[in-house]
């Protein structure tokens, strides 16, 4: 069923769809922004406040536990309300905990800050999948998937700029990085709310778009809820993979600059330009995965071999960061860890697209909650680990080792666990 080729209908005209995607990757832009100021801020709240790198971590880990919480909150809650409430909710309570975070300036009032911050940002990929399920048929998917998640890496990319610039150079104290980066919340919220409706609501698609859109047919179902979710291993081997990718991008996120200010000595005004050209590699590889599987699709390959080819592929080339702490200079690291970085990228928009390639819709919701907090629980022991080793060993060489052998190893227990990448059979 799953690679049965059905006859579709031409290719729109409308482009309504592709608006929507706009939008998403917008979201993803502004959920990247807010979640990284905090860690380009770091080395200079860590010197004003005395900041240890347990504590950072501390910060870092139990964001991580309340956003896998969210998780489960959001595949319910899209699951009944759908992508336009789910976003709705979701922005409206992280940018609250965004601007909670002027408040404080302990490592312990960060965590109770960003506990909101995280619940609304673990909304922001099942809101933004659960759209693209609705807006896209599968010959369209991994590509609107891969546009919204390159998304993050220019939120990685503007955030050290932006940070740069306020704090840096208008030389304005540290709250208003998070003021002024939350107000482009509230502009979003709006256009949202204003724009965003499922496509037989929608009342700016044409008849023709409608129909290339409802072309993969949809099964009427009650929603499934996490137990009935967790009886298939399909769902596991979309939790393995979570678990075990998502540590390394979450360390990325959080880490960077402070990486950059020990191992070479780089401040808010010079570490900028590193991380621009890390996270552009990995936006060019957000959406080269979307590309490579999709376009084996269309040549006619199974999507099993689709998406596990792209993986393997991506899974290649994240191999050589381990080599990246022995790096004789920066640019050397910056070339091997936004190589990493790209991988990742193309690696998760292959395996976000699973829900949507074997999942009724009336089930992807709760799988992409699961996965969320698989990758949390993964995010978490990372943090705090990452955290103690630098304090006590003071060497990043371990994480490295470990991000080159993490994706060949997802993708092995993805191959073990699901080997056929089989639609499971949920009761109508």
């Amino acid at each position: 069923m799953t690679d049965a080729t059905t006859a579709l209908p031409p290719k729109p005209r409308g482009r309504i769809r592709w608006t929507i995607c706009a939008l998403l990757f917008a979201a993803v832009v502004l959920s990247y922004i807010d979640r990284l100021v905090l860690g380009v801020l770091k080395p200079q709240l860590e010197a004003l406040y005395g900041w240890t790198n347990a504590g950072y971590g501390d910060i870092a880990g139990y964001f991580q536990v309340f956003y896998g919480l969210g998780f489960l909150a959001f595949g319910w809650l899209i699951d009944r309300y759908g992508p336009r409430v789910g976003y709705l909710v979701a922005m409206g309570s992280w940018t609250f905990g965004h601007f909670a975070q002027t408040l404080t300036t302990s490592t312990t009032g960060f965590v109770i800050a960003r506990i909101p911050l995280a619940l609304g940002e673990a909304g922001t990929f099942p809101s933004a999948l659960a759209a693209v399920s609705q807006w896209f048929p599968k010959q369209e998917r991994a590509l609107a998937i891969g546009i919204f998640n390159a998304g993050a890496n220019v939120g990685a990319v503007v955030t050290p700029i932006l940070v740069s610039f306020l704090i840096a150079g208008l030389l304005l104290d540290w709250r208003w990085a998070f003021i002024i980066t939350g107000c482009f919340n509230l502009v979003w919220l709006f256009v949202w709310w204003r724009w965003y409706r499922s496509p037989a609501d929608h009342p700016k698609v044409t008849a023709e778009e409608r129909r290339w859109i409802e072309s993969e047919p949809v099964v009427q179902a009650q929603r499934a809820g996490f137990l009935k979710v967790l009886r298939h291993r399909e769902t596991w081997a979309y939790m393995t993979g979570r678990f075990l990718i998502d540590p390394v991008w979450w360390t990325f996120l959080f880490w960077l600059p402070d990486f950059f200010a020990k191992q070479y000595g780089y401040d808010l005004k010079s570490f900028g330009p590193p991380l621009v050209v890390i996270y552009i590699l990995a936006d060019v590889g957000a959406i080269a995965g979307g590309w490579y599987s999709s376009s084996l699709l269309k040549r006619g390959r199974t999507t099993n071999r689709a998406r596990k080819q792209a993986m393997f592929a991506c899974a290649l080339f994240a191999v050589p960061v381990m080599f990246a702490v022995q790096a004789s200079n920066v640019w050397i690291a910056v070339v091997l860890i936004g190589i990493a970085c790209a991988a990742h990228q193309g690696f998760s928009t292959n395996l976000f697209a699973m829900p949507g390639d074997l999942f009724p819709r009336n089930a992807q919701g709760a799988l992409i909650g699961l996965g969320g907090v698989s990758g949390a629980v993964g995010g978490f022991i990372a943090s705090k680990s990452l955290g103690v080793l630098l304090d006590t060993v003071g060497s990043y060489e371990p994480f490295f080792v470990a991000c080159g052998v993490a994706y060949l190893l997802a993708l092995l227990v993805i191959h073990l666990i699901n080997p056929r990448y089989r639609e499971p059979q949920f009761a109508t």
